[in-house]
């Protein structure tokens, strides 16, 4: 994700350790223990004009190297918080961090109208 893609399409079978986050160097950027800083960045980013096959595959292939990367929840997010607007980030595509990111809006919105009437009650009481 962080290099410039390309059309190698290998997957590293062996898994890579997960580490607690906070085994982790604190002082590194969560992005320098990414898997896709290696040799699978072109998984990541669709060419111009890919056809849905070969989108779907590639895009399977990609979430495999994301399921075995130890800053996938550090990569999701910050794809979520940005927005990304293309590739997959943190094993979600561009079309499913909309989806999150909706519920996640959605989520609010009725927390916020829950939150409401208590306040009115407070403040009456």
């Amino acid at each position: 994700m962080l290099q410039p893609p390309h059309s190698s399409l290998q997957v590293a079978a062996v898994p890579a350790p997960r580490l607690p986050a906070r085994d982790r160097d604190q002082d590194a950027p969560w992005h320098t223990e990414a898997v896709c800083r290696r040799d699978e960045a072109g998984l990541f980013f669709a060419p111009s004009k890919e056809p849905t096959a070969a989108r779907l595959s590639r895009e399977e292939a990609a979430k495999r190297v994301c399921a075995r990367c130890p800053v996938m929840v550090e990569c999701r997010e910050h794809a979520l918080l940005q927005p990304e607007p293309y590739g997959v980030w943190g094993g979600l595509t561009a079309a499913e961090r909309r989806v999150v990111l909706a519920r996640r809006r959605r989520r609010e919105m009725e927390l916020k109208k829950t939150a409401r009437p208590a306040d009115r009650i407070a403040a009456a009481g």
